[in-house]
């Protein structure tokens, strides 16, 4: 039985909650509420020190990180291609995504849609919106060519740059001018098995 510590807002706890829907695996969802310190709790700080969401358990072991969690349930199945060269260009778009992308992109959103704190952060918006907008650049560009991001196959690198990404507007980003990651919206959004971020 796997068991998703998860906070329904998070677009990290969303990419969990997306794969195991679309791998068809039944899970026990267990809310966490960050913005009562429920991760900061001595009892859910034994499960992850790190303190945030998401966790899975399974097979009597946790594991943090969303992207590593992606790892972990995509292995042996079509959400990672085979190819040795392939699965490190998952990595490579991942590492982007925890990197480049989400510090950029998920905390503006953070800021504005979850905190309704806007004012209080106007000036780190703006320096985060610059790189918010430069890492939208480098996907559009690859998705102008590409139809996902790795072999042009449906993968858990599109499922961790999704995530976020389609919820930019709520941080106050404009995607109107990003035709090619409107375009993939719609591709991902056509899996089977989708799910909105606000289902739990």
């Amino acid at each position: 039985m796997y068991k998703l510590y998860d906070f329904l807002p998070s677009g990290n706890c969303y990419k969990i909650r997306l794969l195991l829907n679309q791998l068809g695996i039944d899970y026990e969802r267990v809310n966490v509420d960050i913005l009562n310190k429920e991760s900061r709790t001595p009892e859910f700080l034994k499960i992850n020190p790190n303190g945030r969401t998401p966790v899975l358990y399974h097979d009597g072991k946790y594991l943090a990180e969303s992207n590593a969690i992606l790892g972990y349930l995509a292995s042996d199945t079509h959400f990672l291609p085979k190819g040795k060269y392939e699965q490190a260009l998952v990595l490579q778009w991942m590492f982007f995504e925890q990197y480049s992308h989400e510090p950029n992109i998920a905390t503006p959103r953070y800021w504005v849609s979850i905190l309704k704190a806007e004012e209080e952060y106007r000036e780190q918006l703006t320096a985060k919106m610059k790189l918010g907008y430069a890492a939208l650049d480098v996907m559009e560009q690859h998705l102008a060519i590409n139809t996902y991001f790795v072999a042009n196959q449906y993968s858990v690198a599109d499922i961790a740059l999704y995530a976020y990404t389609h919820v930019a507007e709520e941080g106050k980003f404009d995607l109107s001018g990003y035709s090619s990651i409107q375009a993939w919206f719609k591709r991902v959004e056509s899996q089977e098995n989708h799910i909105d971020i606000k289902k739990s």
